[in-house]
Order: C-alpha cells, then sequence, then structure tokens
C-alpha cells in the first residue's frame, strides 16, 4: 500500500509540474507574440517616413506630398527600402540628386526621396523639421550620412568622431544621438513651396566605418510641426 502512495505523490507532482511548465511556455509565447508585433509596428511602412502634424496642417494650410505635378496631399510620406545598404563615399553621390525626380529615387547603397510642402494658407509660418533616430543595431548610427537638400541648399549631418568627439568633415554635428536634425523654417510665406531631397547612406570614410558594424540597421522619422517638445523637460518651445 505504502509504494503505491509514494508513486501517487510522483505522479501529481509530475502532473503539477507539467502544469506549471504550460503556463510558463504560454507566458513566453504571449511575451514573444508581442514583441513581433512591436517589432512589426516599428519596422512597418520602411526606414524612414515623413509625418505633418495634420493638426498643424489644419490650423495652417501647410500641405505635404511627393509629387509636384499631381499635388496628392497626404499627412505621411514612405521612403522606398532597399535590400541591403553597403558604405560608400559622399563623392559617389550625383550632383543632380536633388532634380533627379520626385518621390524616391533611390541609388546603389543609398536612399534618396524628394518631397514638399506648400503653403496654402493666408498668413507666414514657422515650422519645425525634427529627424529622430527610432532604433539602432550594431551602432550604424556611427558611420549613417544624413543629407538634406532645402530649396537647392545642403546640409549633411553626421555624429560625431567616437574617440576625437569633433565634428566630421564637411557635416553638421548631429543635434542629438537620438535627434540627428532639428531645424526651424521660419516666415513660410502664402503661396511658398519647400522642396526637400533627404539621402541617407553609410559614409565609408568615417573613421567610425568599421568592420563591427556589418549587418547593422537604422530607423528614423522625419516628423514636421509647428513647435518641438525637449526630451529633458518637456517643455515646448513655440514657433
Amino acid at each position: 500500500m505504502s509504494r503505491i502512495i509514494v508513486k501517487a505523490d510522483k505522479l501529481e507532482r509530475r502532473k503539477k509540474i507539467n502544469k506549471w511548465l504550460k503556463r510558463v511556455s504560454l507566458v513566453l509565447m504571449i511575451i514573444f507574440a508581442f514583441l513581433y508585433i512591436i517589432l512589426a509596428i516599428i519596422y512597418n511602412g520602411g526606414n524612414f517616413t515623413i509625418t505633418l502634424d495634420p493638426t498643424f496642417a489644419a490650423d495652417t494650410g501647410i500641405i505635404l506630398y511627393e509629387n509636384h505635378e499631381k499635388k496628392e496631399k497626404k499627412n505621411r510620406l514612405y521612403a522606398k527600402e532597399i535590400d541591403s545598404m553597403d558604405n560608400i563615399s559622399v563623392k559617389w553621390i550625383p550632383d543632380n540628386i536633388n532634380d533627379e525626380k520626385d518621390g524616391a529615387h533611390n541609388g546603389e547603397n543609398y536612399i534618396a526621396y524628394t518631397f514638399y510642402l506648400e503653403n496654402e494658407g493666408s498668413e507666414d509660418v514657422n515650422y519645425w523639421v525634427e529627424c529622430t533616430i527610432d532604433d539602432v543595431i550594431r551602432k550604424i548610427d556611427e558611420a549613417v550620412r544624413i543629407m538634406v537638400i532645402l530649396n537647392g541648399e545642403k546640409v549633411i549631418y553626421a555624429k560625431e568622431n567616437s574617440v576625437t568627439k569633433q565634428t566630421e568633415e564637411g557635416t553638421e554635428k548631429f543635434y542629438k544621438e537620438k535627434t540627428p536634425i532639428l531645424r526651424q523654417r521660419e516666415n513660410f510665406k502664402p503661396g511658398e513651396i519647400d522642396k526637400y531631397t533627404i539621402v541617407i547612406w553609410i559614409e565609408g570614410d568615417d573613421p567610425d566605418c568599421v568592420d563591427a558594424l556589418i549587418g547593422g540597421e537604422i530607423k528614423m522619422h522625419l516628423d514636421i510641426r509647428d513647435e518641438h517638445i525637449t526630451n529633458t523637460n518637456k517643455t515646448k518651445k513655440k514657433k
């Protein structure tokens, strides 16, 4: 009789362990599913998006579009992805990159996207352009370049040198680590059109462009709004 009781106790413990393992497995499955959904949301729409604040657009009459001929108004634009990006030199970027075409016009190993903002309102407007890095893998941002051409005027942004902490040659230093670009466009007059071309690549001549970056990825977005909020004290800087 005692031997039967021992076996029954073991069987009961085994059932409890199996039940516990099933619960743990279910919880892990839920967590992994949640992470998958979050990552899918983050990477939906490519590696670079441009968003115009809809409230700001409605209040001011500013419109966003990617085709100068059709002027199809949108609050969000999606730059076309490229399958892979090897390091190149800024010298390889075509001189006429700003005039190639509207919308996506990627080249070999770089992303290029042209879009427009137009003031259809009746008053002068000030607006902020803020670029934010959403995710970085293998510190690829150390060698990334972001070229912004506004109405023909070109500025290239880069992270400061990781060793010297100096601004890379021919560039403007990232505003902040996760906010490469923060700039204000003032006195945007009624009827005016701002033409933007954004070019993103990995600069092979950057001292931080090393083998350790191979396999890296970066996800960014650009916001256009009437104000920006500092990350430190959450206070608003008005236009």
